[in-house]
């Protein structure tokens, strides 16, 4: 059995407990509101611990000494995450919802370039490839969601979340909060085609960045890592509804 089959084949007896309904879907949305928050902005340097962003999110409590962009990091990706799953029933992903989720995910942090494109060059630490001249970005942006309207059908679902997650990164369009936006998009993808979230703790984010920069050559991998996660988190829902897996 293939990745891609055991990963469908888990999603079926997942599916024969839908649909998650009232308590049990507000229980499986706020698990990964904290555990996608938390990991989402880990990769990307941010100190809050999982306990940590739990407090925040759930309790509203901050914590003292830890960087007040931190904070704004958890409580504007949670907003962002909340958008994610007004999106659930729709099969469509517009440049609008990417421009809303930063929007949502950096107000705290900058205003001014919340929900708009980058005016500006920007280099990727150790990467040897050069992302989308901003003169560029909005012509590249209407192309890319081009191909989501003309090309989903092409892919295995969960391959094709991790090529709009692959090809939203290579043209880098805001300031900050590139890697956030594109894992939205594509956990957003994921749950319209009924799958798992797609989770990258930060334990693998040496492998997720390596992977990610060789996808410019060879991007099997790296739909293979993603798909892996989707698979991670089927075993996780599974053990949580009590689903035999065999």
């Amino acid at each position: 059995m293939t990745l891609y089959e055991k990963i469908d084949c888990y999603k079926q007896a997942i599916d024969e407990k839908r649909p998650f309904e009232g308590h049990l879907l507000n229980e499986i949305k706020n698990y990964y509101r904290i555990g996608l928050t938390w990991s989402s902005n880990a990769l990307e340097g941010n100190t809050l611990t999982l306990s940590e962003t739990k407090v925040l999110l759930e309790d509203g409590l901050t914590v003292g000494g830890k960087p007040l962009r931190d904070t704004f990091e958890a409580l504007g990706h949670a907003k962002a995450y909340d958008y994610m799953f007004t999106l659930l029933n729709s099969f469509q992903l517009t440049e609008e919802d990417a421009l809303t989720m930063h929007r949502m995910f950096y107000t705290g942090i900058d205003i001014e370039s919340a929900g708009k494109y980058r005016d500006r060059p920007v280099f990727i630490t150790g990467s040897k490839y050069e992302v989308c001249p901003a003169e560029q970005i909005e012509k590249e942006m209407k192309n890319l969601f081009q191909w989501v309207c003309s090309a989903r059908n092409d892919y295995h679902p969960v391959q094709f979340a991790a090529q709009l997650h692959k090809r939203f990164v290579f043209i880098h369009p805001f300031i900050d909060g590139n890697g956030r936006v594109a894992r939205l998009l594509m956990n957003t993808a994921l749950i319209q085609n009924g799958y798992m979230l797609s989770i990258i703790p930060p334990v693998l984010r040496h492998e997720y960045i390596s992977l990610l920069e060789r996808a410019h050559e060879d991007d099997q991998p790296f739909m293979d890592f993603i798909a892996e996660r989707v698979l991670e988190s089927e075993k996780e829902i599974m053990r949580l509804l009590n689903i035999q897996s065999e």
